[in-house]
C-alpha cells in the first residue's frame, strides 16, 4: 500500500473530512502516537458511514471490520488537524475494502486498509446491489 503513490494524493479520494487533533493523542516525543491515529482511522470510518446512513436512509448497511493494515508515512503533529480521506477499493461478494489516508498540512502521513465485511443475520452476507452501487461511486480515484 505504501508504494502506490496515488494514494498519497488527497484529490485520489472521493470523500474526505477534518478531524481535530487532542493533546492526548500526543506521545512523550511530542507527535501523535499510533493509538491516536488508529482512532482517527476509526473515526473516519464512522464518519463515512454515518454520513451514507443519511444520504440513503434505505440501505442501513452492518458491517464488521475483519483487518486493519496501517502504513506510517510520516510524523503528525497536535495541535494541526487531519484531513482524513476515504474511499472504496476492491468489492467482493460479501465485503469491501475501505482505503483511507490521512493528511496534515498537506502532506500524507498515513494510509490505511480495512476489509469491511458485510453482516447478515446469521453471520457474514452478500452485498446488497442497491449498497455496491453505492460503494462504486467512492471509488478511488487515479
Amino acid at each position: 500500500m505504501r508504494h502506490i503513490t496515488s494514494r498519497r494524493s488527497l484529490a485520489a479520494y472521493p470523500w474526505n473530512t477534518v478531524i481535530e487533533t487532542r493533546f492526548t493523542d500526543m506521545d512523550v516525543n511530542r507527535h501523535l502516537n499510533n493509538v491516536a491515529i488508529s482512532r482517527l482511522y476509526e473515526e473516519t470510518r464512522v464518519r463515512f458511514n454515518w454520513g451514507l446512513r443519511a444520504q440513503f436512509p434505505a440501505l442501513r448497511p452492518h458491517y464488521l471490520v475483519a483487518h486493519v493494515a496501517t502504513d506510517y508515512l510520516a510524523e503528525g503533529h497536535y495541535p494541526a488537524p487531519v484531513t482524513a480521506a476515504y474511499a472504496v477499493g476492491a468489492i467482493g461478494q460479501s465485503s469491501f475494502r475501505a482505503q483511507m489516508a490521512l493528511f496534515q498540512e498537506g502532506a500524507c502521513i498515513g494510509l490505511c486498509d480495512t476489509v469491511m465485511v458485510h453482516r447478515g443475520e446469521t453471520g457474514p452476507a452478500p452485498l446488497p446491489d442497491d449498497l455496491r452501487a453505492v460503494l462504486e461511486g467512492y471509488a478511488l480515484k487515479g
